[in-house]
């Protein structure tokens, strides 16, 4: 049976202590927290009324005991586009729970069958609903002048659960500027030398499958996360993380394709950033890290001519070890070719079988699937028995057809989930991939590669943007991960996570620079700057301070967040 974590990719305990404004933040817990004459005034400066955050499944407790609306959250658990509507749903509900210093667990469980009582959990009581600049900017004003811990959400897309915080104050994007503009000219500055192009310009409230279908609507492609549903924001932490796709081996990661940003700063300032101006910011935003150097307006992204695109599927059965060691290294080294022919996709690694589907432009179509034959011809070769392998080749008009086939349905949220991840080096697939493959099938629980890197991606210069240069090294994100049932003790939790540190080592050997994605990782790297950010880390941390000198943005694990504790409540000592 495959693995929950694995089909879902298709905090610690803060102090009750009233700290002193100047050592740490402000919790709603505490005396410091704002009056309602306080909040009365920030209501009149806002488009819209408060909004005061409730877990999910609280509709599924008394009083409503439960209500027809908790029919709806359940049966709807995995529908990614219906949760992100919900100012206090995660993609992954482990992050709607809290945990105490003493292992005991603040939640609101789906399962209410469980007789626990419905508690807040990790979800700020209290938020904006920002709709306009103007009503970011107030929200960001408040939060700075009290001092509080602000949350930044949009989503929920967030395997970190950086979008929550117990006794924070949330700014929710996912109803802002929700507006779709496309343009011929990028930028506001603009030569006789630079080349019009027809960009796509969204909004912090756009999800991807919004973005997709506009895009072609005006028979452009734009590089884009994936998921199921196509729930994740295109201007949120999946482009400030980096922004991974299977189209990135042609046209780049989304930090390579984005030309502009919009943004508010800590200060309340609106400002642009490009090439042209703010120089070091838009350095930053792309690849820093999201929720870190202020609340993204809106990204300006360049766009590709549309093409027929191809799918391959395959599925290859294991009748003992010895076979699925040698095809799942014939498949590590086959990866730099195709990577390099702009293929890009998934593969699910199990002890029994290999579950794998990629896709490509028809442009690279050809040396492709000359790539791609040579693999199953040897697979077969291995095997022995062509029963055991299944191979499906589908021809689209576009990409965005291809799109709807593979990610129009549900999953991927809705589970307890956390993960452990690393890029994989192409100097390993190339020269060592017999280590690759014992690694990734020595991980009891099935590993899975995001085949998303090499090609277009390691054509960039590693320092023309913020983000981590061992991705530049990489052919894609190789991921294990966990999963319980709610209700689970936090005992059981931590002897989960301690065989998901055993299953992070045995990655790390097969690393760039032990690089990872910064939105899909642990929450618990030994050093997270290396992890993150690389060579990079000093440089963010300057112009982060230049921005934020006071950390009103602050997530686990980004820049930053080494001068606090873990709680991200109070400076370190």
């Amino acid at each position: 049976m495959r693995p929950r974590w694995l089909l879902s990719l298709a905090v610690t305990a803060f102090p009750f202590l009233a700290c002193a404004k100047q050592a740490c933040k402000c919790l709603s817990s505490q005396p410091c927290w704002p009056s309602s004459t306080d909040f009365s005034e920030l209501s009149s400066q806002l488009s819209q009324p408060l909004i005061r955050p409730t877990p999910p499944a609280s509709v599924c407790y008394p009083p409503s005991n439960p209500s027809g609306n908790c029919t709806d959250v359940i049966t709807h658990l995995t529908d990614g586009p219906f949760r992100s509507n919900i100012p206090g749903a995660m993609e992954s509900i482990n992050f709607e729970s809290f945990t105490f210093d003493n292992g005991t667990i603040d939640a609101c469980y789906y399962n209410f069958t469980l007789g626990v009582p419905c508690d807040q959990g990790n979800i700020p009581i209290l938020g904006v609903d920002a709709r306009t600049v103007a009503d970011v900017q107030a929200a960001v004003n408040f939060a700075a002048k009290h001092y509080l811990r602000l949350v930044v959400k949009n989503t929920g897309h967030d395997y970190l659960g950086r979008s929550m915080g117990r006794g924070g104050f949330m700014l929710w994007t996912h109803n802002s500027l929700t507006t779709i503009l496309s343009s011929r000219v990028v930028l506001p500055l603009v030569t006789k030398n630079t080349k019009h192009q027809i960009a796509l310009t969204v909004g912090a409230g756009v999800q991807w499958y919004e973005a997709y279908a506009a895009a072609n609507d005006h028979g452009r492609l734009v590089v884009g996360g994936l998921s199921a549903g196509g729930s994740v924001g295109a201007a949120g932490g999946w482009i400030q993380g980096g922004g991974h796709s299977v189209l990135s081996p042609s046209y780049g990661l989304g930090v390579d394709n984005a030309v502009q940003f919009t943004l508010v700063l800590a200060s309340g300032k609106y400002i642009t950033a490009n090439a042209y101006q703010n120089q070091d910011i838009f350095w930053a935003l792309r690849g820093g890290g999201g929720g870190t150097y202020g609340v993204v307006i809106s990204v300006t992204y360049q766009t590709h001519e549309v093409l027929p695109s191809t799918s391959i599927f395959c599925f290859i059965n294991f009748t003992s070890p010895a076979i699925a060691q040698n095809v799942t290294t014939e498949y590590f080294a086959m990866l730099p070719a195709l990577a390099d022919a702009g293929w890009g996709g998934y593969t699910f690694f199990l002890q029994e079988a290999l579950v794998s589907v990629n896709f490509a432009s028809n442009d690279s179509l050809a040396q492709g699937n000359a790539t791609f034959s040579t693999f199953i011809d040897r697979a077969l070769a291995a095997v022995g028995n062509p029963a055991l392998v299944t191979v499906q080749t589908q021809s689209f008009p576009s990409f965005y057809q291809a799109y709807q086939t593979y990610f129009s349905g549900t999953g991927q949220v809705g589970g307890t989930t956390e993960l452990v991840s690393r890029l994989l080096s192409r100097k390993v697939a190339e020269e060592q991939p017999e280590k690759a493959a014992k690694v990734v099938l020595g991980i009891t629980d099935g590993a899975q590669i995001n085949f998303v890197a090499g090609g277009a991606v390691s054509k960039v210069d590693p320092d023309a943007a913020g983000l981590n240069p061992a991705w530049r090294e990489s052919l894609g994100l190789l991921i294990s991960g966990i999963s319980w049932d709610e209700g689970t003790t936090t005992t059981v939790i931590n002897r989960l996570r301690q065989g998901a540190a055993s299953d992070l080592e045995a990655l790390d050997t097969v690393s760039a620079n032990s690089g990872t994605y910064f939105n899909e990782a642990s929450l618990y790297e030994k050093d997270f700057k290396k992890t993150f950010f690389g060579s990079h880390y000093a440089r963010l941390k300057d112009i982060k301070r230049k921005y934020d000198e006071d950390d009103l943005f602050l997530v686990a694990e980004g820049v930053g967040s080494d001068d606090w504790d873990k709680s991200l409540n109070c400076r370190r000592d």
